[in-house]
């Protein structure tokens, strides 16, 4: 029965850092567009070398035009924009199970806090 338990905690932290690291990937290989998705929604090309601050501006200032004129603009492209982002969906999964499943195992090894070692003094 512990074999089992100890082969189920296994699976389940292999399974969280296999889910964490696939959602990185694919996460940071869609990053580029990304990058292309919100620049055409803020209206500006990826090219005018502008410092990510000030394309944060003008996105955010260019979102609330959107948003106040063309409501069903803004929320057609803002569904866009969330849908590129369904790999932290994965990383969050596998976050909370790989945390489980390695606070289960840590908690077997280690000595409670506050006890002492050298025993009841």
């Amino acid at each position: 029965m512990a074999a089992r338990k100890a082969s189920l905690q296994s699976l389940k932290s292999v399974a969280g850092a296999v889910l964490l690291a696939l959602g990185l990937v694919i996460l940071f290989a869609n990053l580029d567009g990304v990058a292309g998705t919100v620049s055409s929604f803020a209206g500006i090309s990826a090219h005018e070398g502008l410092g990510v601050f000030p394309a944060l501006g003008l996105a955010g200032l260019h979102a609330v035009q959107a948003y106040t004129f063309d409501q069903r603009g803004f929320i057609s492209a803002f569904l866009q924009i969330l849908v590129s982002f369904w790999p932290v969906v994965l990383i969050f999964v596998g976050a909370v199970i790989l945390r489980r499943a390695l606070g289960r195992r840590s908690a077997g090894y280690g000595v409670p806090v506050g006890s002492s070692s050298a025993g009841d003094q």
